[in-house]
């Protein structure tokens, strides 16, 4: 029996059939004839317009390092000349077994004997919480997973931090976007919060969701890049260029600095990961951004840290600096617990700029080492059975020649 149709077909050609089911992505911008249906427009210009604002600073987006371990902490450093430090991302779990066994991999590292030579703290690179910003959420995705974690933590946000809906529509929890980080992370003084309950552990006032830590050996210049699945946006029409405007500015004070100071290493951190080959793709436009920065202020980073896909990824980018050869790594490190996504298997191949050199699809984290001479990379595999080893080799950037050895 023939089925009777509340509307007719629409005939072939008709303006009411849509060529795209959503505004598809090209790297290209489209040629100007308009964006109607059957021509479409780039999923980048899409996603910028349902970015969310980004958080006006609670005070100058600068801290040291001793409002994270105090000035005892600091002095333990200066006086090693080394400091060493955790990062990762993408870890909310609710009864995440992996991600506990991360952090249970990651407390091996420290020694109350010699607090010198551990971890001075964790740097996580975005998506804390999952789908819950709530007091709830907080307590079992942030909280239990790290309550015997020893190390402070500090923090940027991931696009699931700031959004307000989830997949399915229904609402996160907060009607602001990023209320439930601020409330963690960004506390006015520093202290236990109310989400985290029974379980003591005392959280940092971050001055904001973007920041500098200037610490000794090392400047973190940390950055939000939004809600979207992707790509990621550090400005843009809807969020404005304020973020963007102070990393201009944060850089030439840290480049002015190193005509009087000994020079420092210079991390760059970001949710979403300027150069991905799996899980979610490169966030080209906003390392546009980020490049132009670099070259309003006549700085280069020595490292970019990102996460966003659930995955290890290693590059090596190739930047002609000051009539120097520069070798920059650029990791991807979503390896904190929350899943893993399939990428693809990295065999030194060539993409313009940048090489693809080591790819895992597993859990694990990384650990910086810095001294007044290098900054070097190590990275952790944790397996499901929680039994630790090293996966890749470790990267050491020279920080007088700019190159890996």
């Amino acid at each position: 029996m023939q089925v009777k149709r509340s509307h007719p077909r629409p005939k072939p050609g008709s303006k009411n059939i849509l060529r795209f089911a959503h505004p598809y992505f090209t790297p290209a911008a489209p040629v100007k004839k308009g964006t109607g249906p059957a021509k479409g427009k780039r999923m980048t210009d899409y996603v910028q317009t349902k970015l969310l604002p980004i958080p006006v600073p609670n005070r100058d987006p600068m801290m040291t390092l001793d409002e994270i371990i105090g000035t005892d902490g600091v002095h333990t450093i200066e006086a090693a000349g080394m400091i060493c430090i955790h990062a990762f991302g993408d870890t909310g779990h609710e009864n995440g077994l992996n991600q506990e066994l991360v952090a249970e991999a990651m407390s091996l590292d420290f020694d109350v004997n010699h607090p010198e030579k551990s971890p001075a703290f964790l740097l996580h690179l975005g998506d804390v919480i999952y789908y819950d910003n709530t007091d709830k959420g907080y307590q079992a995705q942030f909280y239990v997973p790290y309550k015997k974690y020893p190390g402070k933590i500090i923090a940027i946000p991931g696009n699931h931090d700031g959004e307000l809906f989830k997949f399915d529509g229904t609402s996160t929890g907060q009607k602001k976007t990023l209320d439930a980080f601020q409330r963690n992370f960004c506390q006015l003084k520093p202290g236990v919060p109310p989400d985290a309950g029974t379980i003591y552990r005392e959280m940092v006032n971050q001055p904001s969701v973007y920041w500098w830590l200037n610490a000794p050996l090392i400047d973190i210049v940390a950055l939000y890049s939004n809600i979207g699945e992707g790509p990621g946006f550090i400005s843009g029409t809807t969020i404005g260029q304020n973020q963007k405007n102070w990393l201009v500015k944060t850089l030439g004070t840290i480049n002015k600095a190193r005509s009087t100071s000994t020079r420092k290493a210079l991390v760059i951190a970001v949710h979403h990961p300027p150069f991905s080959n799996g899980g979610h793709s490169s966030s080209t436009q906003m390392l546009a951004d980020m490049d132009d920065a670099f070259k309003q202020a006549d700085i280069q980073p020595d490292a970019v840290l990102a996460a966003h896909a659930h995955n290890y990824q290693r590059f090596t980018r190739n930047v002609q600096f000051k009539n120097e050869k520069w070798q920059v790594p650029y990791y991807v490190v979503g390896t904190g617990g929350r899943g893993t996504i399939p990428l693809e298997t990295a065999t030194g191949q060539v993409a313009g700029d940048h090489s693809y050199e080591s790819s895992l699809m597993g859990y694990g984290y990384l650990t910086l080492t810095v001294t007044p001479k290098i900054l070097r990379f190590a990275f952790m595999q944790v397996e499901n059975s929680g039994a630790r080893h090293p996966f890749d080799k470790v990267i050491t950037v020279d920080l007088n020649k700019h190159q890996l050895i």
